[in-house]
């Protein structure tokens, strides 16, 4: 699908029309998070039909993860070029046959792929790429856009598991993928088309000479920064996966149930949600990075407090809190990105430090589990977390004092 071109951004951006497209974005991204949560339902069921052990089944979401994290680079790099609704539109028909393919899978390697190969690549577009694009149409209230924009994921995590699981008690997996992958093509294509218009404020001469001018007041490279924004968000995310791929196995281990470490889980994202949106109002006011450096320095906080404390209702009281304190990091590096760099290249870059989160996230979750196997308690991995938060919050500190430090340079546009 082409988008068209607006040869103006004069009363679009911050207008009503933008809102509507927020809100849209918000739905989109809801529908199609669901290839980011609903294996976590399916995986009992999909273990049993094919009575494979624990690992092998869990390989579809892990191969999931890889083609979300993969497939937001290379989203980005088509909404740059063509607007978002080239990738939406692509995204959604991988969505559709992916969860097509698994309907149809007669092996574990097969839906392993459908879900790495096109569920995960689809669902990548409908993240990083639509925080870039309403990063485009914000410039007074860009970062509660943008964070109400990632909002959605969150959401998709809250409201599919339910539905799922409903679905696959009734009509088994299969049937349940078969649907969802029909319900998504119907739903999304239409909404898709709302975001055909296409915003290009940032090709004029006016805003070409702020950027020129931003960027060579810039106390830092391009590369240097971006490869910074890398780094952070690898040891952010290894940081946040600690609890939120362990706190069922931990609350397990410590005898209250896997049922309620699910609980904690569920409260833990649902006060993301929250973090989220508040965390634009923060970064409207204070800027990207400092609004990423208050998260992660919360979220150090969380981490040590779960060292201490290990009551039911204290870990009820810390995930909460978790969640209110990290959920607002990864929106914040969109929001970096929109301030740092052209934004002709927001949806590339957007996408590459996303890729490192969920890079990030993959390595937390694994090395969370080796560190508990060799020293029998997650107390060490918790220090992990802790060591790894204290990389983002180091490199956050350098770029906010080297800021300061050099002449100060206009907001992106």
């Amino acid at each position: 699908m082409t988008d068209q071109a607006d040869s103006s951004s004069s009363g679009q951006t911050d207008s009503r029309a933008a809102w509507l497209r927020l809100a849209v974005a918000v739905a989109l991204s809801t529908l199609g998070g669901a290839g980011m949560w609903s294996f976590m339902v399916a995986l009992p069921a999909i273990q049993a039909d094919f009575g494979i052990g624990r690992g092998e089944a869990s390989l579809p979401f892990t191969l999931a993860m890889v083609g979300f994290a993969c497939g937001g680079v290379l989203m980005g790099k088509l909404a740059d070029r063509f607007g978002i609704a080239t990738p939406l539109t692509f995204g959604t028909l991988l969505l559709a046959a992916g969860y097509a393919a698994v309907g149809r899978s007669s092996s574990v390697w097969q839906v392993a792929l459908s879900h790495g190969l096109l569920i995960g690549l689809g669902c990548s577009a409908t993240f990083g790429p639509l925080m870039a694009d309403t990063s485009h149409w914000f410039v007074r209230r860009r970062g509660i856009a943008v964070a109400i924009a990632a909002a959605g994921n969150y959401l998709a995590g809250t409201i599919w598991p339910p539905i799922v699981q409903h679905f696959i008690a009734a009509y088994g997996w299969r049937g349940t993928h078969t649907g969802m992958g029909l319900f998504l093509l119907v739903t999304m294509l239409p909404l898709v088309f709302l975001l055909r218009k296409r915003i290009v404020h940032h090709h004029d001469p006016a805003s070409s000479a702020a950027l020129a001018k931003r960027q060579a007041e810039s106390p830092f490279s391009p590369m240097t920064l971006q490869v910074l924004l890398l780094i952070a968000g690898v040891s952010c995310c290894v940081a946040m996966s600690m609890p939120q791929v362990h706190i069922v196995a931990d609350c397990g281990d410590l005898g209250y149930g896997v049922a309620r470490g699910a609980e904690m889980l569920s409260l833990m994202l649902g006060f993301g949600i929250v973090s989220r949106v508040a965390s634009g109002f923060i970064a409207d006011r204070i800027g990207g990075v400092r609004t990423l450096l208050l998260g992660s320095v919360l979220q150090g906080v969380a981490l040590v407090m779960y060292l201490f404390f290990d009551g039911l209702m204290s870990l009820y009281v810390i995930s909460a809190l978790f969640g209110l304190f990290q959920g607002g990091i990864v929106p914040s590096y969109a929001i970096i990105v929109r301030e740092y760099f052209s934004p002709k290249e927001a949806g590339t870059r957007v996408g590459l430090v996303l890729m490192a989160t969920l890079l990030g996230m993959a390595l937390g979750g694994w090395m969370s589990g080796v560190i508990f196997d060799v020293t029998g308690s997650y107390q060490a991995a918790f220090l992990n977390g802790i060591g790894w938060n204290l990389v983002n919050v180091t490199i956050m500190t350098w770029l906010l004092v080297r800021s300061r430090r050099a002449p100060r340079f206009a907001a992106a546009l």
